[in-house]
């Protein structure tokens, strides 16, 4: 009964249509597009950190291939008070880094994706300034891999719908 059940399981599976995104490894079509994707360069330290975590997953499949498209990015990254206690000292801090990104197509000049990413992080306030700094820096580094991550996933979508249009 048990086999019968996992093997009518597998049939309905098999017919739902779903496809593997990266079917095929570093040879897929997607895997190929995010290969040929070149980041412009983007300004301050928040955009170095997002255009290295970008080209690090972008480029999985080698850097040899020859650009397609370009990730032009603009970044927004902000630090607000959370908790303000009696005598006005900040107890917690937010640091929010938001990302405009818009992929172009570099043979006819066509925006294919225009959307936004962001992260967000909470940060303790401490009496050592020195912590304070290096944890409002370390939730940079980790908002700029969260945000990078977000934006190559919407990409590979992008570039597989183009990829089934054709």
């Amino acid at each position: 009964m048990r086999a019968l059940i996992a093997l009518l399981a597998l049939t309905l599976l098999s017919a739902c249509g779903l496809k593997p995104m990266y079917a095929g490894g570093s040879n897929a079509a997607v895997a190929q597009g995010l290969a040929a994707v070149e980041v412009a360069p983007i300004t301050g330290r928040d955009g170095w950190l997002v255009r290295n975590a970008l080209n690090d997953r972008l480029h999985v499949a080698g850097t040899d291939t020859a650009p397609q498209y370009r990730l032009e990015v603009q970044l927004d990254d902000s630090l607000e008070a959370l908790g303000v206690l009696n005598d006005d000292t900040i107890s917690r801090e937010r640091r929010i880094l938001r990302a405009r990104y818009q992929l172009i197509d570099l043979g006819n000049g066509s925006i294919l994706l225009d959307a936004t990413a962001g992260s967000d992080a909470g940060i303790d306030v401490v009496s050592s300034e020195y912590a304070t700094i290096a944890a409002e820096q370390t939730a940079l580094e980790n908002l700029a891999r969260d945000v990078a991550d977000r934006m190559v996933r919407r990409i590979a979508l992008r570039l597989r719908e183009q990829e089934q249009d054709q």
